[in-house]
C-alpha cells in the first residue's frame, strides 16, 4: 500500500525563490493547457494529454517562455496530467468543468516524481530535483518515495507531502462492535451511551477572525500592511484547521483501536449543506473527513466500517420495540417516550443503537 506523509520544510532564500517560480510556471502551463482545450472543444475537437504536452515543448522553444526551462520539467508535465485528470472527472460526472488557477488561490503546490532515486532523504535533508537538499523536520521513518508534492501555505510556510510505500500491520483490539450517530452539538454519540462534544474550533475563533478580517478590509490593496494583515487572518484559519485535524485524527484512531466493527450512517453531507441555517455548522464539524479517516484506518488495521443507508429512520425508531415515532422528526425533540413500550430514549443514543443493529443486520 501507499500513503502520504507530510513534513515541514525549511528552504533557504534561493530555494524559496525557485519554489515560488515553479509554482508560477506550473500555474501558467495549466492555464495555457486549459485555454487550448477549451478552444479545441468549442471547435468540436477533443484534444488529449499528448497535444498539451506538445504545446509545452513548443512554449519552451520560444524566447518569451524560455524561463520554463529553469524549473523542474517533471512538475510542469504533472500539472498537465492534473488537467487531463480534471477533464476525465468532468466527463464522468465526478466534478465540474476545470477552472483557471490564480496566484491568489489558497492551495499552491506542485508535484514531481522520483526517477532514478533523484528524490531521497539524507539525514535531516530531502533531496529534490532542481532544489537540491532542502531541510525538513522528519517525524517518522518512510519507505520508498514515489512522488513528492511541495506546498506553500497562505502563511508562507512550506511543506512536502511524500507518497511512500506502506506496510500496515493489523492492530489487536477488543473485538467490540459499535454504532455512532454524528451531530452538531455532540460530535458523535455511540451505542454504549458515550458522547463526545463538538469542540467548535471555528466558532471559538469567530470573534478574533471577524476583528482581523475587518482590519484587512481597511488596508489599501497592494500595500505591505495589507499583506501582513492577510497573513494574520490566514494564521487564524490555519490554527482552526490544525486543531480540527488533530481532533479528528485522535477520535478516528480511538474508534478503530477499540472496535472491530464500526457502524456509521451514510450521510449525504453535500445535500445537507443546502440548508443555509446549518451549512456553516455542518462544514465546520467535518463529518465527511471524519468518515474518510475511519475508512482508511480501518483498511490499514484490519477493522470493518459498515455504512447504514441514509434514509433509515434511526432517530425515529424505538430501539426497544421497533415502533416508529414520526413526531421525532422534529430536531428539537432530544428525549422522547415510546408510546408502545414506554421506554424513554435519548435521541442520539437511541439512533446509535439502531445504526449498530441495522449495520450488523445488513453486513
Amino acid at each position: 500500500m501507499q500513503k502520504g506523509v507530510k513534513f515541514r520544510a525549511y528552504p533557504n532564500k534561493e530555494q524559496k525563490d525557485l519554489i515560488n517560480r515553479t509554482l508560477g510556471c506550473c500555474r501558467l502551463v495549466y492555464n495555457k493547457g486549459l485555454d487550448m482545450r477549451n478552444t479545441a472543444y468549442a471547435a468540436g475537437e477533443k484534444p488529449s494529454y499528448g497535444r498539451t504536452s506538445a504545446m509545452l515543448t513548443g512554449l519552451k522553444k520560444t524566447e518569451a517562455f524560455s524561463f520554463l526551462k529553469e524549473v523542474d520539467s517533471i512538475a510542469l508535465q504533472q500539472s498537465l496530467r492534473d488537467l487531463d485528470r480534471a477533464f476525465v472527472n468532468m466527463f464522468q460526472k465526478r466534478a465540474k468543468h476545470p477552472v483557471f488557477k490564480s496566484k491568489h488561490d489558497t492551495r499552491q503546490s506542485y508535484r514531481t516524481l522520483n526517477q532514478g532515486d533523484n528524490i531521497r532523504i539524507v539525514g535531516k535533508y530531502l533531496k529534490l530535483p532542481k532544489l537540491g537538499y532542502v531541510r525538513v523536520k522528519q517525524s517518522m521513518e518512510v519507505g520508498h518515495i514515489h512522488n513528492v508534492t511541495v506546498e506553500r501555505t497562505p502563511t508562507g510556510k512550506y511543506f512536502v507531502v511524500l507518497n511512500v510505500d506502506f506496510e500496515p500491520e493489523p492492530r489487536p483490539n477488543a473485538g467490540h462492535t459499535i454504532g455512532i450517530d454524528v451531530g452538531i452539538r455532540e460530535f458523535f454519540t455511540d451505542s454504549n451511551g458515550r458522547s463526545v462534544q463538538n469542540p467548535k474550533y471555528l466558532e471559538q475563533s469567530q470573534r478574533k477572525l471577524a476583528r482581523e478580517q475587518r482590519k484587512l478590509s481597511h488596508r489599501q490593496k497592494g500595500s505591505n500592511n495589507r499583506n501582513r494583515q492577510r497573513i494574520r487572518v490566514a494564521r487564524i484559519h490555519e490554527k482552526v484547521v490544525n486543531q480540527r485535524n488533530d481532533f479528528l485524527q485522535k477520535q478516528s484512531t480511538m474508534l478503530v483501536s477499540e472496535n472491530q466493527t464500526v457502524c456509521i450512517e451514510d450521510l449525504h453531507v453535500k445535500g445537507m449543506t443546502r440548508n443555509h441555517r446549518l451549512a456553516k455548522s455542518i462544514t465546520s464539524v467535518s463529518w465527511s473527513k471524519f468518515f474518510a479517516m475511519l475508512e482508511y484506518k480501518a483498511s490499514w488495521y484490519g477493522c470493518r466500517i459498515i455504512r447504514v443507508p441514509t434514509m433509515y429512520p434511526s432517530s425515529q425508531t424505538c430501539s426497544c420495540c421497533g415502533y416508529r415515532n414520526p413526531l421525532v422528526k422534529n430536531l428539537a425533540v432530544r428525549t422522547w417516550e415510546c408510546p408502545v413500550c414506554h421506554a424513554i430514549h435519548d435521541r442520539n443514543e437511541n439512533a446509535a443503537v439502531n445504526i449498530l443493529r441495522k449495520g450488523l443486520a445488513t453486513a
